[in-house]
């Protein structure tokens, strides 16, 4: 399957990105730059993490309103895979193509460390590889994670197995509310998560738990 990298400024895990890409489909990403209004012919479109524009106003808000955006929102609205991390996630937020909110980390500090995952639905297309309910360990670095939704929306996220991934074993490193660390839109074509599994894909990282999404979402055999 053919992905895409989308690029902004600010942005600084789209190496990250582009090597796991490249290393579990075996051919490298097309890349996107910010004020493009197409996208090529692609199954997988990514917005990885950094700090787009400096993070002023709010995280992702600025990036949120830049001319590929539209063309990412027509690509979803056909079907296409969309996955945004961290920062990507904070970007989806603020575009409206997932519900709730990031909010600044409960403790008011940046976290970098490992923490750990549940795979709450493991009937989607980012995680088939794995089996629902399984830990894995991934690594987060922000500092507004804190994921937020009103009561209607929390519950309606919820029942709809909206929720992909949660933080577990008392490992949340932001407060997010239910230790949600991940979600999909109702059509299940969009996933945000605020952890980075493309930092845990091979040995040289100190594990693989990362590759399961990107074989899923990319339709390969998990390694």
């Amino acid at each position: 399957m053919k992905s895409a990298v989308v690029q902004l400024p600010g942005l600084n895990r789209d190496r990250d990105m582009i090597a796991a890409l490249t290393k579990i489909s075996g051919q490298a990403p097309v890349t996107v730059w910010q004020t493009e209004t197409e996208i090529p012919d692609v199954d997988l479109i990514v917005i990885p993490g950094g700090f787009s524009y400096g993070d002023y106003l709010r995280c992702g808000a600025i990036a949120a309103r830049m001319p590929i955006m539209q063309a990412i929102k027509d690509k979803a609205d056909k079907g296409v895979k969309v996955l945004g991390v961290c920062n990507g996630f904070q970007i989806l937020l603020e575009a409206g193509m997932l519900p709730g909110a990031l909010m600044r980390n409960a403790s008011l500090k940046f976290v970098c460390r490992e923490v750990k995952l549940e795979v709450v639905n493991a009937d989607t297309e980012f995680t088939s590889a794995y089996a629902k309910g399984q830990v894995i360990r991934s690594p987060v670095a922000h500092h507004d994670g804190n994921y937020f939704a009103d009561a209607e929306t929390l519950a309606a996220i919820e029942g709809n197995g909206q929720v992909v991934f949660r933080y577990a074993e008392g490992t949340n490193p932001n407060g997010s509310v239910n230790d949600i660390a991940g979600v999909m839109n109702t059509k299940g074509n969009v996933l945000g998560m605020m952890p980075h599994p493309e930092n845990l894909i091979e040995a040289a990282h100190g594990g693989n738990d990362g590759r399961g999404l990107f074989a899923s979402a990319l339709g390969v055999i998990a390694a």
